[in-house]
């Protein structure tokens, strides 16, 4: 019962998290606030949670991992691909063997396996950490493109190399003909799973809702149950769980796109995913904060086997591994760039050469966040032999500080770089929405037309269904003429639909309010009420 009590005050704790970070006047990064109500409520709990490492990886990171992959623009992907692929695959090599002899030679009593794994744990880097830390200064949709684009791969090739380290630190053992083999087995066999158990899930799912109609509620628990499927199932097989569920995620978008989902199922998939996302993210760093005091007085111990005396000491290794990987990350996204203005060269493009706080800017937004906490917290307690980890606290603390420094870090010098950076401008994305609207809207008229003959055959009052016809084929036409027009008559067009647009969010407002009060009265029964208050919400979104 207690421990029940523990996760409850964690899930309202995340929840206050949220609240407080828009009272507080700094801004301040909610994962460091989520972290410090961790350490709260490990004050007041007179017991802590006892993780067991592989549960926490199952419940953690596969819905994580899945849901990046879902919900990235693969149009951003595909275009900046090779600067991705620099970044998170190439960074992510570099950045474990060059951290992993640095931290072995600064701390000789964490063996070279564990330096490796610590090397490979802080490499994954976390968008949504940016996000979070930038609202206040929107970050440029091409940077964001290449650092959601980066994450999920970096999150997929960090977590396998920290795999293959966990596993030499536990059989003593490595030998890289058999890592390259095994490592090829983990990637081909995980993605083709994800492919595999996403497009079997969908296929079933949609012949079973052609058939029997669709219900919301299972569409959603479907969708929340396909990266756990394709993680375990991937796992027995002896492949990557963790490759799965972003296959699996990436394919999840494409099925997506036939559509066949009802409009009200995909809104409130939309919602739950959006608190699946914020519960697990938040909870990770509440559960972080809760572990903290004795994760500290680990590392403390593990300092002193080192042969140091002073907890100082530990401030000295997170300064100077988070130096380090500042300096790893600066010098390869400036190789990467240069190479990429090399390859845009000899391709006869043009391409704009980036500044100084670019390259700055893309260095900091490396922020370490979820996936690196959840990775370093499932390190093994214990060896084969049955012997305690070596230096298992000690490596969680300091990927704790990695991720507490780097948010810091990132939240007082990204602000400041982003502010007035300019970058090409992308006119295609505006282009392409408008002929995708020209293109919807012709596909409206007709199919409205269409309707209304079929549905006036035979009827007696013909001139209603003709009329009817006319005012929503209007609104379509409108649509088509505003953008066909250009200059000040465009400019006239858009200026009275964005009037129209807050008129008729105004209406709805009223509606709603109207709604609320006859409910109020009793004139209005709580059912039909949440009816109505539903359709409004759905048509004010739709104007939104």
């Amino acid at each position: 019962m207690e421990s029940i009590a523990v996760v409850l005050a964690m899930l309202l704790a995340v929840v206050a998290s949220g609240l407080l970070v828009r009272m507080v006047p700094v801004p301040i990064p909610l994962p460091l606030l989520q972290i410090a109500l961790g350490a709260a409520i490990a004050l007041v709990a007179h017991r802590g949670v006892t993780l067991d490492p592989e549960i926490f990886f199952l419940l953690f990171l596969p819905p994580l991992l899945f849901l990046d992959g879902w919900r990235i623009p693969k149009e951003g992907l595909f275009r900046d691909k090779g600067t991705i692929l620099e970044l998170a695959l190439g960074l992510v090599v570099f950045t474990v063997v060059g951290m992993g002899l640095l931290i072995h030679a600064m701390i000789p009593a964490m063996p070279l396996a564990v330096a490796f794994a610590l090397a490979a744990i802080v490499s994954p880097t976390d968008p949504v950490a940016v996000s979070a830390i930038a609202a206040r200064v929107p970050i440029p949709k091409r940077i964001m493109h290449v650092l959601e684009g980066e994450s999920l791969l970096n999150d997929a090739s960090g977590l396998v190399c920290f795999r293959f380290a966990v596993a030499a630190a536990l059989t003593g053992s490595f030998s890289l003909p058999d890592a390259a083999l095994t490592f090829l087995w983990l990637a081909v066999g995980g993605i083709a799973i994800g492919v595999g158990v996403t497009l079997a899930v969908t296929h079933a799912k949609n012949a079973l809702s052609r058939r029997y109609g669709e219900e919301a509620g299972s569409q959603i628990l479907v969708s929340l149950l396909i990266p756990f499927g394709a993680y375990l199932l991937a796992e027995h097989a002896g492949c990557s769980g963790i490759l799965a569920a972003v296959a699996a995620g990436v394919t999840m978008s494409y099925a997506e796109l036939s559509g066949r989902a009802l409009a009200a199922t995909r809104m409130q998939r939309t919602a739950v995913w959006d608190t699946v996302q914020f519960a697990l993210n938040g909870v990770i760093f509440v559960l972080l904060g809760e572990q903290l005091p004795r994760i500290f007085s680990g590392a403390v111990a593990s300092v002193q086997e080192a042969g140091h005396h002073s907890p100082w000491w530990l401030v000295v290794y997170v300064l100077a591994i988070n130096v380090g990987l500042a300096l790893l990350r600066f010098f390869w996204v400036w190789l990467s760039l240069k190479f990429t203005l090399f390859r845009a060269t000899r391709l006869g493009e043009t391409v704009r050469r980036p500044g100084w706080r670019l390259i700055l800017a893309m260095s900091l937004a490396g922020v370490r966040g979820a996936i690196t906490l959840a990775g370093v917290l499932t390190l093994p307690l214990a060896l084969d032999d049955g012997s305690p980890f070596p230096a298992r606290d000690l490596a969680i603390f300091l990927a704790t500080a990695v991720i507490m420094l780097s948010l810091l870090v990132a939240s007082i010098g990204l602000p400041w770089l982003l502010r007035d950076l300019e970058l090409p401008a992308e006119p295609e994305h505006e282009a392409d929405e408008e002929r995708a609207r020209v293109v919807a809207s012709r596909e409206a008229i007709h199919a409205v037309e269409e309707t209304g003959h079929r549905l006036a055959q035979g009827q007696p009052d013909a001139d209603l269904h003709a009329d009817a016809s006319a005012r929503v084929m209007d609104l379509y036409r409108r649509r088509i003429d505003g953008q066909a027009q250009t200059g000040e008559a465009a400019g006239r067009i858009r200026k009275s639909d964005a009037i129209e647009r807050e008129l008729r969010l105004a209406g709805l407002r009223a509606e709603r309010d109207a709604v609320y009060r006859l409910a109020r009265e009793r004139a209005l029964s709580d059912e039909s009420a949440r009816k109505l208050v539903r359709e409004i919400d759905l048509l004010e979104e739709r104007y939104r």
